[in-house]
């Protein structure tokens, strides 16, 4: 498509940044239209063509000066997006965010999701417009949403963020009493953020202890997505320290959101050991992630991931877990289902390598491979450096 762009639409491209393509595509189809004063239609006829020229997940926000602000959503509507409103003594004033909650705390109120291949336009006025600019929908969110990115407090897609993680930690409470009933589990503890609601609900369930044993240190980021494996270790240590009581003599599960790399949980499991541990079990409220996401998110290159080509023995030798309990993928799907059952199916690739926009092979599997593993994440982190040696004025 960037060669396309720049051979037959005559536009340069500076960055490898895909928003910058999607960009190029939308203001090339509007330059179509010939026009100097844009109206609605306009803007409506330059998102089809986006449609029809973009395939994968994009949730977009662009303002065009003096005539307004369009948000479309891809006609699978993989990623979210929603909009919402909000009155004044001037009129109503909208807002288009990726997750709910960004309009909470503005004081909009939510109005919805824009639907898979939708687009809606918000005239410099204030007038909303909404129109349906695809033929073909195929509504299938992405999964790992429900499991990991999104704030619990979100709504996606009329879902509950909070209420499918409660849901996550009952089915993996359910599979832990059908396939080990006589667990000797003493305490339940989360791995610090988003495994706290399944972790909460997995000790209902189990009528067990949950602790806090973790404290977390919030100006460290998300460790899975950052370059170099030393930097990873080094960044885990920084990011939590045990509280020694909580797991002195006693038999501990932990239990986190997922596993992608096994940097975390390796560590984590270690700390926990260290600190008196007596046993260490380890549950992941998502199944095993076995492939990249292709649709927007920063996934390890395959052989990267921990679960990539072992059992799940394998991997609970490979993070030092004396037992490991995956949850099930038909009850992860279960889990958010419940919250919204006109949603047919879900992105599970990252889970089960069906990659919903049907142009994924494995030639394009092996590309992005090649540009994510970590001597090529290296190599980008030494170039970037190198280049603001050279502009530090």
């Amino acid at each position: 498509l960037k060669k396309e762009l720049f051979i037959e639409d005559q536009r340069h491209l500076n960055t490898n940044s895909d928003s910058e393509v999607l960009l190029n595509v939308f203001a090339h189809e509007l330059q179509q239209s010939g026009k100097l004063e844009l109206n609605k239609d306009d803007i409506f006829k330059a998102v089809e063509g986006v449609h029809q020229r973009c395939k994968g997940a994009y949730a977009v926000v662009i303002m065009i000066p003096n005539i307004g602000i369009i948000g479309f959503r891809d006609p699978h509507g993989i990623r979210p997006i929603v909009f919402g409103e909000r009155k004044t003594g001037q009129g109503s004033e909208f807002m288009i965010a990726s997750e709910s909650v960004a309009l909470d705390v503005l004081g909009f109120k939510l109005t919805r999701d824009i639907e898979p291949g939708e687009a809606i336009f918000i005239e410099e006025s204030g007038t909303l417009h909404t129109k349906q600019c695809t033929e073909t929908i195929d509504h299938c969110p992405c999964i790992f949403e429900y499991v990991y990115f999104a704030r619990p407090d979100s709504i996606i897609d009329n879902i509950s963020v909070y209420k499918a993680r409660l849901r996550m930690g009952d089915k993996l409470a359910e599979k832990i009493l059908h396939e080990w009933p006589d667990h000797d589990i003493d305490v339940i503890i989360p791995i610090p953020d988003t495994s706290r609601t399944s972790a909460l609900q997995m000790a209902h369930t189990l009528g067990v202890k949950f602790r806090e044993g973790f404290m977390k240190n919030r100006y460290i980021g998300r460790t899975f997505i950052m370059p170099g494996q030393q930097m990873r270790k080094k960044s885990v240590r920084q990011k939590l320290n045990a509280i020694g009581l909580e797991f002195e003599g006693k038999n501990v599960l932990l239990v986190d959101d997922s596993i992608v790399r096994g940097t975390t949980s390796e560590q984590i499991i270690q700390m926990a050991r260290d600190a008196g541990a007596k046993k260490v079990y380890f549950a992941s409220a998502a199944p095993a992630v076995r492939y990249p996401n292709v649709y927007g998110i920063d996934m390890p290159a395959a052989h990267e991931l921990i679960a990539h080509n072992r059992t799940e023995e394998e991997i609970c030798t490979a993070i030092g877990a004396d037992k490991m309990i995956y949850q099930d993928l038909e009850d992860l799907i279960d889990s958010v289902h419940k919250g919204n059952t006109d949603i047919k199916h879900f992105d599970t690739s990252c889970f089960d390598h069906q990659y919903i926009t049907g142009d994924i092979d494995d030639a394009y599997l092996q590309h992005i491979e090649a540009l994510r593993n970590d001597a090529a994440q290296t190599d980008k982190t030494i170039e970037t450096a190198i280049i603001d040696m050279h502009n530090s004025n």
